[in-house]
């Protein structure tokens, strides 16, 4: 378990970080994983305790002195609701403060639906199932809310898809949190992807690692030493749109060759289309038809299988470029597109990514599917939760300014160095 410091957040924020990194931990063990003393260790323990926030849960092995009894999360104590807004509709889920998904639902749109009714109906069934598994409203922690794109808390979804138009400039946050009363973070899909793999355990033993997402589009999420990075904006991390050929083919952000629109589903599906495979036209959704693909794919070595290799040789090369430019040493295939193709596209990552020149002295960089891929936008919403408000830690980005000693005249410009914050 790395240690985590107490520098990084307040001593309750820092034990409760080392206990879900963890799983299960000791007094003795907190202390050694975060350089509290054990005076703090003990105090705060038994706040937690007395909050219901922990549970003590048997005793370790002796090593021949005094069994140490051990500690984790009380599972039912708190928990927090996750939404995936996306073009064809909404995505819930509740989770626990273990990190299970207690409950899901699949909320489908067809047309135009004006944001705030979509806002009123999502609160009240986040009330519902909460209330069905029997947990009162005291015990949820808030709302997560995220979408495909930059998002910020002001201006909700400022770049999507022609599909989310009426979306663009609405403030989620501040609606969500009327509607609803609690507190609500909202992000962008693949961010809270990766914050759910930190919650749930699919990134246990990472130190820095990125859930490159693949659903309609194509995104990525990176978590440092337990925190997301977001950059100076919230939209960091669009490896979808990353150019691969300067010539390539037209994507609806602006540009041409980017992965997304070589490698997305929609360009496979489109691909398949013109090779004459029978994938059904109008509005069948892209992830569906790509997973029509792919079936073909696993079934004939014909068009299908090639054009599918050749999607996952781009992403592939997109996974690459993730590593290089942000020195990970996990890469996690998350996404709805990735729970229907994970494991063709898995082998062709996993060999492009361990023969780059990061298959470092310190070990391969390691390549999985996520164990939750298909709702992982919506589970990585109610993680935001989990994170911001029971380990709020971030990056920011912190302006020191340098001067010689007797140095007359203005101070030279600034330079931003990234730490966490507490």
């Amino acid at each position: 378990m790395h240690g985590i410091g107490p520098g990084h957040a307040n001593a309750r924020s820092t034990i409760i970080d080392a206990i879900r990194a963890a799983g299960v931990v000791s007094r003795t063990g907190l202390v050694a994983a975060t350089g509290l003393t054990g005076a703090t260790v003990s105090k705060e323990v038994r706040a937690l305790l007395d909050e219901g926030l922990l549970v003590e849960t048997g005793n370790a092995p002796s090593t021949g002195g005094r069994s140490q009894v051990l500690l984790q999360l009380q599972r039912s104590s708190r928990f927090a609701a996750g939404l995936h807004v996306d073009h064809d509709g909404v995505s819930l889920v509740l989770l626990d403060l273990g990190g299970a998904v207690v409950a899901e639902q699949r909320v489908q749109h067809s047309g135009a639906v004006d944001p705030q009714t979509v806002v009123d109906a999502m609160v009240v069934r986040v009330h519902d199932m909460l209330a069905g598994v029997g947990a009162p409203r005291a015990a949820l922690l808030g709302i997560g809310v995220v979408s495909p794109g930059p998002v910020t808390p002001e201006e909700g979804i400022v770049l999507s898809r022609p599909a989310l138009r009426d979306w663009l400039g609405f403030p989620m946050a501040e609606r969500f949190r009327q509607a609803s009363g609690l507190p609500v973070v909202v992000d962008n899909d693949a961010t809270a992807s990766a914050v759910g793999e930190l919650w749930t355990g699919g990134a246990r033993g990472s130190a820095a690692f990125s859930a490159l997402y693949m659903a309609t589009g194509i995104g990525s999420g990176t978590v440092v030493d337990g925190v997301p990075y977001h950059g100076v904006s919230m939209s960091v991390g669009e490896i979808g749109h990353v150019c691969l050929d300067i010539d390539g083919p037209e994507c609806w952000c602006g540009n041409a060759g980017c992965v997304e629109a070589i490698a997305g589903p929609g360009a496979v599906v489109a691909e398949a289309r013109s090779a004459g495979l029978r994938i059904p036209a109008g509005e069948v959704d892209v992830v569906q038809a790509f997973g029509q693909v792919v079936a073909e794919a696993r079934e004939h070595d014909g068009a299908a299988r090639r054009i599918v290799r050749r999607s996952a040789e781009h992403l592939a090369a997109a996974a690459q470029t993730l590593c290089t430019m942000m020195s990970v040493d996990l890469v996690v295939l998350t996404g709805a597109a990735f729970d229907v193709a994970g494991d063709l596209y898995l082998p062709v990552v996993r060999e492009r990514v361990a023969r780059s020149f990061l298959a470092h002295d310190a070990g391969a960089v390691r390549v999985e599917v996520s164990a939750h891929a298909r709702s992982a936008a919506a589970v990585g919403a109610a993680a935001l939760v989990m994170q911001h408000t029971l380990v709020p830690r971030q990056f920011s980005t912190r302006i020191t300014l340098e001067a010689a000693p007797g140095a007359d005249g203005p101070p030279p410009a600034p330079h931003a160095a990234l730490a966490p914050s507490p």
